[in-house]
């Protein structure tokens, strides 16, 4: 496992667009698909990565708690599965009905995507506005695996309750960090 912080790419840059299947239901899910929503939020996650697992029942709360707000979330793989195979669209469908993620969570196999938004680990979330530009990147919250702190999402949540208020989003954030994007060779 490489440790890995996220790039913070630059607050008010345009969400890339994307097409992408969906590893739950098999359809297709487009970034255009959320126009009309206050906020959209596309997560960066895997299977496999200790920091991911660590959060992965708070993301699926987070899910259900935002359930009917005007917010799209999204959760996206990236990850070679030729060296790990576990992050396949199988092991995503499993890991989402495991932990009861309400959102699509779609397989990015030519990795065309994270490059596009410049993910660097998992878990990598980015928060835009009605307009698709970025308010937010960093932490979920403070909790990292064995540190005793417990998840709640804190960070991320103060950043989607600020968006759906229409208030600005703080701009002291703090760097994501988990495990590097498994990029082909």
């Amino acid at each position: 496992m490489a440790l890995t912080e996220s790039a913070m790419l630059a607050l008010g840059t345009r969400a890339p667009d994307f097409a992408l299947t969906d590893a739950v239901t098999g359809k297709t899910v487009r970034r255009d698909d959320f126009r009309g929503k206050k906020a959209m939020l596309v997560m960066f996650i895997c299977t496999h990565c200790p920091y991911v697992k660590h959060i992965e029942k708070s993301l699926g709360k987070l899910g259900a708690d935002y359930a009917g707000k005007p917010i799209a979330m999204v959760a996206i793989s990236a990850n070679d599965i030729t060296t790990h195979p576990a992050d396949s669209p199988e092991g995503l469908k499993r890991q989402a009905h495991e932990n009861g993620f309400t959102f699509p969570y779609l397989y990015d196999e030519t990795q065309d995507v994270a490059r596009a938004y410049k993910a660097a680990c998992t878990p990598d979330p980015y928060l835009f506005d009605a307009d698709f530009k970025l308010v937010y990147r960093g932490q979920y919250d403070d909790s990292r695996p064995g540190n005793g702190i417990p998840v709640t999402g804190k960070d991320l949540r103060a950043a989607i309750d600020a968006v759906l208020a229409g208030k600005p989003v703080s701009a002291d954030q703090r760097p994501s960090i988990g495990c590097n994007i498994k990029w082909k060779s």
